[in-house]
């Protein structure tokens, strides 16, 4: 689908309210589509793989279908599969073509861990999670967690990489869920926001509210991320049973404001400083919605602060 600027502005201005509320209840039936089919599904399988690219809200929405899964009585357990990243050696890293380190490679999983606790988990038996610290780029030795599943469970794995072949391949009946920002805005019929710059805007202000990182800074990051997500994210999109859109027509004019000065502030020269040329007027084309009306619980929380999930 697409917004249309002119809707979006002429209720930035006269409803906002009514913006945000009627976006989030389209998110929330997406949820609860989810829920329902993955309830439908746990019979033939209690696992569920949650994939998608880098600023979609794979976070937030999980634990999101996690509680409607708990309205019908389904109990839920969450496991994130950056804990089954291997430790990063040069010997074993997967690598670019040009000799870089790919930490964005599949390769960079345990899969044969990861394949082994899915058919424990199918068979009755107790899992140990493990455990990986980013700051040292290496697994350590304590689990994170352990999960057995009980009657009526199913097990939520989310990452990047959980719909690529070659964990789909060998658990053909686990429930497959993708999610992205994926409605571009239009005017006149013309493009004027493209929906990968709804995750950029979500990346840039999470990134330097939260982690330290500036607007430069992420967006030298943007270009092998997008690399990463072409070659191995968005190839495996359509083995999902339900494709589920992360984009809210108010988004833009929530984090407008601090977006803009941010993306001002990173200097010419920089990778895909093209892209920001195109990107940056197009964010002038939008208005402002004052955060506070957002809800707590809102997914869009997720990057802007503030939210019950934090």
């Amino acid at each position: 689908m697409a917004y249309s600027l002119e809707e979006i502005n002429l209720r930035t201005v006269s409803d906002p309210e009514g913006l945000i509320r009627d976006a989030d209840e389209r998110y929330a039936a997406s949820v609860r589509t989810a829920a329902q089919m993955i309830a439908d599904n746990r019979t033939k399988s209690p696992i569920v793989l949650l994939s998608g690219p880098s600023g979609s809200g794979k976070t937030t929405t999980s634990r999101k279908v996690s509680e409607a899964l708990n309205a019908m009585g389904i109990g839920t357990h969450y496991v994130g599969l950056d804990d089954y990243f291997n430790t990063v050696t040069p010997e074993t890293v997967p690598r670019t073509p040009e000799g870089e380190m790919d930490l964005e490679s599949p390769l960079c999983l345990d899969m044969e861990l990861l394949n082994t606790h899915f058919d424990m988990l199918s068979e009755g038996k107790r899992i140990f999670v493990p455990k990986y610290e980013f700051s040292r780029r290496m697994r350590i030795q304590e689990p994170s967690k352990s999960i057995k599943l009980k009657k009526d469970e199913v097990v939520i794995f989310e990452g990047i990489h959980a719909l690529n072949d070659m964990i789909t391949a060998r658990h053909t009946d686990a429930f497959k869920l993708y999610i992205s920002a994926s409605s571009d805005v239009e005017f006149h019929g013309e493009v004027v926001f493209k929906r990968t710059w709804f995750r950029l805007v979500r990346r840039t202000v999470r990134d330097y509210l939260f982690r330290g990182s500036s607007p430069a800074e992420t967006m030298a990051m943007w270009a092998n991320v997008r690399r990463g997500e072409k070659l191995y994210i968005s190839p495996f999109k359509n083995k999902a049973d339900f494709q589920f859109d992360s984009s809210f027509a108010y988004e833009v004019p929530v984090m407008n404001e601090v977006a803009v000065k941010l993306f001002r502030e990173i200097p010419e020269g920089i990778e895909r400083f093209d892209e920001l040329k195109e990107f940056l007027p197009a964010l002038l084309l939008f208005g402002e919605i004052d955060e506070k009306l957002v809800d707590r619980d809102a997914m869009i929380r997720e990057f802007i602060g503030g939210g019950i999930y934090d």
